[in-house]
């Protein structure tokens, strides 16, 4: 963002009286004017200033309009060009248009209509910067692996990671659906020695019982029907490096005894072949089901649950981590506004209504939420009518349920008048007939700043 008024104007012309006019215009405007009276001037200009908008005439002594526009093209690409000339025809619009300038005029212009485009152009040039810099941060301090929080649990979890992620132990990561289990095991491997080696993620709840086995262990040609080449199985892909069994509760007791066996005696042997092949992998599981429970039950064999659980990480639900949404929002904020070419902010009321949710669909509801939102939103700030109905939905049966007490009463009516209000503090306190100092008193008591 500038911090010269409405931005940076840049006119190449070389009539000095036509540069004169339109500078003292936009000037007046708020523009922070430079000028040049030929092309080697303007570059010169755009090298050592932070231009904004070119606005150029076409024909000049010298190099003219186009080759200038060329020249920005190549070089600045994010500086729109404006076309000001008195010798305008059809093919040179046309031809200057569709090799992307931003508009073109013929003089003398709509001064009028010329400030407007202008604005245009400046905020279009704001814009790809901001976004710019959002893909530099992204690329820059963001990664897959990131790992965002500020809650003592989560960093409890990093820490853990990085005591441990150099061993070969077997680790069990447990947590209801969609807190980012995968995204931990994805971070203990890459951070980790085995890092520049495979890491193979199987998801044992989406392959068919019949094929999990040869998927893990792979098969020779002729073991049955259908196996008409050789298949390397996951275990063998993942010599030196990580297998993630994902939601490893879903495998049967057969399995459960041969997965126990190769972890055992760090060997397979692929289906229909009798040869013992040595693999070396660190096995991370996770599960959303209580295998402890499965034990007991004797749904899930106990010394197999011993064999992965060494290091045990719990995830949290996202309800028991709320401090942590604004940091996953600004995030995927980010991703969304780089993929989708906008830059947008989250009202504040979302934000509350994010806070009260209780994120039965974890991180990756959240995520969801964020993505939605962006494609849909019009304006330049996410606000509830960008969210899910069950949010809006449980909004309004939150906000306008019947109070019990005075207090509530009061509560209800402190909020539910700042909400009509826009959240203007001064407007509401008029509304509910109080004085502005009455007002803030009831918000800080009340806990709704």
């Amino acid at each position: 963002m500038n911090d010269t008024g409405n931005g940076r104007v840049l006119i190449i012309d070389d009539d000095p009286n036509a540069r004169r006019v339109l500078s003292a215009i936009l000037s007046d405007s708020g523009y922070r004017v430079f000028e040049a009276k030929e092309v080697d001037e303007a570059v010169s200009v755009i090298t050592a200033e932070d231009v904004d908008t070119v606005i150029t005439d076409l024909k000049m002594p010298g190099r003219d309009g186009m080759q200038l526009f060329n020249y920005i093209s190549d070089t600045h690409p994010d500086i729109p060009v404006i076309f000001l000339t008195a010798y305008g025809t059809v093919e040179s619009a046309v031809t200057t248009i569709t090799h992307g300038a931003f508009y073109y005029f013929i003089k003398p212009p709509d001064y009028v209509k010329l400030k407007s485009i202008l604005s245009r152009a400046v905020e279009q040039r704001r814009l790809k910067r901001e976004l710019e810099n959002l893909r530099r941060k992204l690329s820059s301090e963001s990664s897959p692996l990131r790992i965002i929080s500020n809650t003592p649990a989560m960093i409890s979890i990093i820490e853990t990671i990085e005591a441990v992620r150099d061993s070969s132990s077997s680790v069990l990561i447990t947590g209801e659906t969609g807190t980012g289990k995968e995204l931990i095991a994805r971070s203990l491997h890459y951070s980790s020695t085995r890092g520049d080696s495979p890491f193979i993620a199987v998801n044992c709840a989406a392959i068919p019982k019949e094929l999990i086995e040869s998927e893990l262990f792979g098969y020779e040609r002729g073991a049955f029907t259908g196996a008409v080449t050789r298949r390397i199985g996951r275990f063998e892909e993942a010599a030196d490096g990580s297998v993630f069994l994902d939601e490893i509760g879903e495998l049967e007791l057969s399995l459960q005894a041969k997965l126990l066996r190769a972890l055992q005696e760090k060997e397979i042997e692929r289906l229909g072949s009798n040869r013992k092949m040595k693999v070396d992998f660190r096995l991370i599981s996770s599960t959303n089901r209580d295998l402890r429970k499965e034990v007991a039950e004797g749904t899930f064999r106990e010394d197999l649950f011993y064999r992965i659980n060494v290091v045990h990480i719990n995830v949290p639900p996202l309800r028991e981590r709320k401090d942590d949404i604004p940091l996953l929002v600004a995030e995927f904020l980010n991703e969304f506004c780089i993929r989708e070419k906008k830059v947008i902010s989250v009202a504040d009321e979302v934000m509350r209504i994010f806070l009260e949710y209780p994120w039965p669909g974890n991180i990756r509801q959240l995520k969801n939420v964020i993505e939605r939102a962006v494609v849909l939103v019009k304006g330049n700030k996410i606000t509830p009518r960008e969210l899910p109905d069950e949010f809006r939905t449980r909004r309004n049966r939150e906000f306008f349920s019947p109070p019990r007490t005075l207090k509530q009463l009061e509560v209800h009516a402190v909020r539910e008048t700042l909400s009509r209000c826009n959240g203007n503090k001064s407007k509401a306190a008029r509304m509910l007939g109080i004085s502005r100092k009455a007002f803030y008193k009831k918000l800080r008591d009340f806990q709704l700043q």
